[in-house]
């Protein structure tokens, strides 16, 4: 890194965030990162933390601008965890992933079109209705018909301490700031008081205040238990049933070995809650979830709670466009923001086009003095 290596300020601290910090740091960028919050008080380490192609299990990526964007997103993201998962970084395994239906996979285009794209994107693909069987899955669920494939499962506490570790190698200077108003208004004094020259707003929900957007948050649950133990099962794979579109109730299943330790089990999709309240006494949702994995998968029935945290709860940053990122003219700022439940798997695929629309500004910069 050269003295007069361009400067920039990354808002925002969570994984998008952090992986944004990291690539520009890498790409020979000078980096700032403020935050109001830090792991474990923020949303990525309640996140599922599952790799999935788009859209995820929880069926809330409508635009269809952004889900073509996505998917570039999501491969990038997939090799990236791959090489880290070989390179034994704490916090993150390719496991095998089970996705299940309630109807022949052919008898939807949609869920066809998907798979048929997901594919050739992964490692180890199978098209196999017999894996409920052999998994375990309840046969009065429903399911006839199943796929799986090699996916990236990231342990959220274990790996946003790496992260932030590899950013502070990396040179990049973090600091607790809270950001009052629009950044808009606030681009030349930020600027100047953390020396940088230009901005990548990684906000997550924060953004709406930020750059005064309509956001909302999709509220989720994950409940925590022993995986394995004394009675429960050892699950070394995960298991997911999508949100069937077009219903309004809760349906998703959601079944995630975090570590050789703990198994979450979700998922709850609540849009425009924006309380953190809620757990497995006081919010029938998040019992009837919980319900909903032991009924879909019986043996989990003998698992036992996380005694010390038995229900985490976060709040995902949507907007009716979903994923934002863009240079934004006006401004003269950079935005990576509402990627709704899919943060983990977009992050290294918007992080990288996040660098790309930094050089692009600051590029521009060196012939104009208008950034």
């Amino acid at each position: 890194m050269r003295a007069n290596s361009p400067k920039v300020l990354v808002v925002g601290a969570g994984v998008s965030g952090l992986t944004t910090a990291l690539c520009l740091a890498r790409e020979g960028f000078r980096v700032t990162v403020v935050a109001e919050r830090f792991a474990p008080e923020i949303v990525s380490v309640v996140a599922g933390a599952l790799w999935e192609w788009p859209p995820a299990v929880c069926g809330y990526h409508h635009d269809q601008i952004s889900l073509a964007r996505s998917k570039d997103w999501c491969v990038t993201s997939y090799r990236m965890f791959d090489e880290l998962a070989r390179a034994k970084v704490p916090g993150v395994a390719m496991r095998r992933s089970n996705f299940y239906f309630g109807h022949p996979v052919e008898e939807s285009p949609h869920d066809l079109h998907k798979m048929q794209e997901l594919a050739g994107k992964v490692r180890g693909f199978v098209h196999d209705r017999s894996l409920a069987e052999r998994n375990g899955v309840s046969p009065d669920y429903g399911v006839v018909d199943a796929y799986s494939h090699m996916a990236p499962m990231i342990d959220t506490d274990q790996y946003m301490v790496w992260l932030m570790r590899q950013v502070k190698i990396h040179g990049v200077r973090v600091k607790r700031y809270r950001i009052e108003g629009l950044l808009a208004e606030r681009r030349a004094e930020l600027l100047d008081r953390f020396d940088a020259e230009a901005i990548v707003c990684c906000a997550g929900l924060g953004t709406a205040q930020l750059r005064g957007v309509g956001m909302y948050p999709l509220r989720g649950a994950l409940v925590r238990v022993r995986n394995g133990g004394v009675r429960g099962p050892r699950i070394d794979e995960a298991h997911c049933v999508s949100h069937v579109e077009g219903r309004n109730e809760q349906d998703i299943v959601f079944i995630v070995p975090r570590n050789q330790r703990l198994l979450v089990l979700g998922g709850l999709a609540e849009k425009d809650e924006w309380s953190t309240d809620i757990d497995l006494e006081n919010h029938g949702p998040v019992r009837e979830m919980y319900e909903r994995c032991l009924a879909f998968m019986p043996a989990l029935r003998n698992a036992e709670l996380d005694p010390d945290e038995p229900v985490r709860v976060g709040l995902r940053p949507f907007r009716n466009e979903n994923v934002c990122l863009e240079w934004d003219d006006e401004s003269q700022i950079i935005y990576n923001f509402a990627h709704g439940g899919a943060g983990f798997s977009f992050s290294w695929g918007c992080a990288q086009e996040a660098v790309g629309l930094v050089r692009s500004a600051v590029e521009d910069r060196k012939y104009s003095h208008s950034f």
